[in-house]
């Protein structure tokens, strides 16, 4: 149940990728702290399912199915959320997918699918939102990886995706600073979600499930715990960059 202490209250954020994981803890999260929060993600009735259990503890919810690597669910979602709330101040660009495999044996589809949706799609909706977040003096959280700062043999394309996101985020703060918007960039390591059900190849896929089972991983909430506590500071601290990893992962 939120109250009037909450950090986030009259704030109106946009989750993606909230269907499951990272992003569907972190709607969670910023609703508990006050938010009325939009979730979108591609799978409507686990979107349903997540807004009846924000509704259930007092918080605002909105649904929007949309699939971010499309420009016209990227407008129309951001325009649904102004449409409902009048206003925009917090994104959370989370939507993506991990098809690892080394780059002789990659499949160009997945690489093209990584890159529509880890990139594209996050620089697409921090486009379309950017009228809004400056209006509102907001702030952007831009999901990337540990890849994007080691790129490990097999996560050629994912890598390559997860560096862009650091690249555009910074580029991008140092053109929106003036305006008082804020952007944060969140590199977790090894986190125990969906996101290496989708991995085609199978060497790596086992090897990922490997690893995780050799350490005691990250969960969604760790990362949620990391974004709300960036986008509840004052709003003359920019926490720029957050490295989350396991305490025994090594790289």
């Amino acid at each position: 149940m939120t109250s009037a202490n909450s950090p986030l209250v009259g704030k109106v954020a946009l989750v993606t990728g909230a269907s499951s994981g990272i992003g569907e803890a972190t709607a969670a999260a910023l609703a508990e702290a006050g938010a009325k929060v939009a979730v979108a993600a591609r799978r409507a009735d686990r979107l349903q399912a997540l807004a009846g259990r924000i509704e259930k503890t007092g918080g605002k919810a909105l649904t929007i199915e949309a699939d971010i690597a499309k420009d016209g669910d990227v407008t129309a979602m951001v325009d649904k959320v102004v449409a409902q709330w009048g206003r925009l101040d917090i994104l959370v660009n989370n939507a993506g997918i991990m098809l690892l495999s080394p780059a002789a044996e990659a499949s160009l589809e997945d690489w093209r699918r990584m890159i529509e949706l880890n990139l594209l799609g996050l620089m697409a909706t921090t486009k379309a939102a950017l009228p809004h977040l400056k209006t509102a003096k907001g702030h952007i959280v831009n999901v990337s990886s540990v890849a994007g700062r080691v790129a490990n043999p097999g996560a050629t394309g994912y890598a390559a995706t997860k560096f862009g996101v650091v690249a555009f985020s910074e580029s991008l703060r140092r053109e929106v600073y003036a305006d008082k918007v804020r952007v944060t960039v969140i590199e977790p390591g090894l986190v125990r979600t969906e996101l290496g059900d989708h991995i085609t190849n199978a060497e790596f896929k086992a090897g990922l499930e490997n690893r995780l089972a050799t350490m005691e991983a990250l969960t969604a909430g760790d990362i949620a715990n990391a974004i709300l506590y960036a986008v509840s500071q004052p709003p003359r601290v920019n926490v720029n960059e957050i490295l989350i990893r396991p305490t025994d992962q090594e790289r």
